[in-house]
């Protein structure tokens, strides 16, 4: 119970802070929606007891009709109308947590190194974004809720039959509270492996399903599609299984209330029965008990579907927790001092799990307009150097000071979009005439115009409908957009013909004046706009060249041509 408490925690600490008036006014309609409905059907049954009784004696013509059917108008009125309210509190509520839940996890993916992990498995981010963020909205709907509403209606229901008989409305709230929060907390721990195994399998499935229909020619060429598809029937064995092990706890459980109902029946219609020949209780009142304790168990039910799925629940806060912050995280980097770019002093940074550090003691600096190429074979540390001056790599130890800055990728990402919205990625309030002078300077602007809708045409995932330059041009375009004082560009021609190449390299220098650039390259075009060289190696600097000395001509001549 204590890991469960512990896991649960920062998600409704989470909630609280981004929610908590509206999810405690949620709570207070629900519990006012459950109370009404059980006073609604004591008093209608006391009532029509009452009118029995009264007509077939003298006082009928003294009995008052009134006051009974005005309260059984209002409480029939004040279920409806908190009803109504709960619904759309509720609803709203639980929509606008996971909301913030799903900002606040972007914020925590954004950390170092993070947003890396999450690259090589997207298959599991997206599970997180979906599936795990969905789970958490029964923590309020279905636990916390009907929980709370469940111990006040439980409460009410033994105060109001404590009129009737102090000891029984003692004994029947103890019976209440013991079977109406004992039943759900078995069914709880007993579902909590099951609903993981589900959880699991689901995950699995998804998975394993996108695997096949992605991959199906890799996997028939490496004669792995059997295998595969193996792989799938055994996942949805598993989830067949954990379904029907959670099918049996809820039989039981239902099995288990309808008993518990029926002892809590009998001993009412007992107790009543007792107290109405004993001239204690008059036959309305106990008909107002009885009917009281037919509805007092209802909403301990409603905790049936959220102790099935409380394992799911408390999977996915574990999983989401790690990531979750209560504030936005500093800034990665230090602000450099006027004139100068970047500046790095002994920093050392390796990914997770490795034995072997990428960078060692690396100290550099690049003043403000400086043009700076990063060379060496691969696997010498200069991607990890790109990824830490990106902030997207923590380092172990060291100082990074540098300007704002934008990265350019190997990867041009484009999604299934507009070409406006793909391009707004990088400014998001740029209007069209900007738009337009950023296509002009990547060289891709006769070529929007001549497409029939122009800026509004659409493109398909992956940015299907352009062939490879004009993606990377696109993606230049962007590049462009962004007004950052330095540009960090990890081979931009990579896989581009020469004359593209080329044309790519010039428009890069023709809009780079006055700003820094750090390029990542094997690459001699894009080398020769550098003012200076910088040769890694196993994760140090190992030579230094600047324009205009032999070492510099040397370094280029040893790079590749195209």
């Amino acid at each position: 119970m204590t890991s469960i408490v512990s896991a649960l925690y920062p998600i409704c600490r989470l909630f609280l802070a981004a929610r908590g008036r509206v999810l405690l006014l949620g709570a207070l309609l629900s519990a006012l929606t459950v109370l009404a409905g059980i006073a609604l059907l004591g008093l209608s049954g006391w009532f029509i007891t009452a009118t029995s009784l009264a007509g077939l004696t003298a006082t009928a013509i003294t009995f008052d009709v009134f006051a009974p059917s005005a309260g059984i108008r209002l409480l029939a009125i004040l279920r409806t109308a908190a009803r109504y309210g709960e619904r759309v509190t509720t609803h709203d509520a639980t929509l606008g947590m996971l909301a913030a839940l799903r900002e606040n996890l972007f914020r925590g993916w954004a950390a170092p190194s993070a947003a890396t992990m999450l690259m090589r498995r997207p298959a599991k981010l997206l599970f997180r974004l979906t599936a795990d963020v969905d789970a958490l909205d029964s923590l309020y709907l279905r636990v916390l809720v009907p929980a709370a509403i469940a111990i006040v209606s439980g409460l009410a229901v033994s105060i109001a039959l404590m009129l009737l008989s102090v000891p029984f409305g003692l004994l029947a709230g103890l019976w209440l509270l013991a079977a109406g929060l004992g039943i759900p907390i078995i069914a709880g721990r007993l579902a909590l492996e099951p609903a993981r195994q589900r959880a699991h399998a689901i995950e699995a499935l998804r998975s394993r399903t996108v695997d096949l229909v992605a991959g199906q020619t890799e996997l028939v060429m490496a004669g792995r599609l059997q295998a595969q598809c193996t792989a799938i029937a055994a996942a949805d064995r598993r989830l067949a299984e954990a379904d029907d092990r959670l099918n049996r706890i809820e039989s039981g459980v239902t099995v288990s209330f309808g008993l518990a109902s029926a002892a809590l029946l009998s001993g009412t219609l007992l107790t009543v029965t007792s107290l109405a020949e004993r001239g204690i209780i008059d036959a309305p009142l106990a008909a107002l008990g009885l009917l009281m304790a037919l509805a007092a168990l209802e909403p301990f039910a409603a905790l049936r579907r959220g102790a099935l799925e409380l394992g799911r629940t408390v999977l996915a806060a574990r999983r989401l927790s790690p990531r979750l912050v209560q504030t936005a995280h500093p800034s990665a980097h230090l602000t450099p001092p006027d004139g100068v770019a970047v500046r790095v002093s002994g920093v050392s940074a390796r990914y997770d799990g490795a034995a072997v550090a990428s960078l060692e003691d690396i100290t550099l600096s690049l003043a403000l307009g400086e043009h700076l190429a990063v060379i060496g074979p691969s696997g010498g540390g200069k991607s990890t150097l790109f990824a830490v001056l990106a902030g997207e790599l923590a380092i172990e130890h060291g100082v990074v000071e540098t300007a704002p800055a934008t990265m350019l990728t190997q990867r041009t990402e484009l999604f299934q979009d507009s070409l406006r919205d793909n391009l707004r990625l990088a400014a998001p309030d740029a209007d069209d005439e900007r738009l337009y002078m950023a296509l002009a300077d990547a060289g891709l602007l006769e070529d929007v115009l001549s497409l029939p809708n122009g800026l509004e045409t659409r493109l398909g995932e992956g940015g299907l409908g352009l062939s490879g330059g004009q993606s990377r041009r696109v993606a230049l375009a962007r590049l462009f957009l962004r007004d950052t004082p330095i540009w960090l560009l990890d081979e931009p021609t990579e896989a581009l013909d020469r004359e593209t190449g080329r044309d790519v390299m010039q428009r890069i220098a023709g809009r780079s004046s006055g700003r820094s650039l750090v390029i990542a390259t094997h690459i001699r075009r894009e080398a020769e706009i550098a003012d200076r060289i910088v040769v890694l190696e196993k994760g140090r600097i190992v030579a230094t060249a600047r324009r205009g000395e032999t070492e510099f001509d040397a370094e280029l001549t040893r790079l590749r041509q195209d």
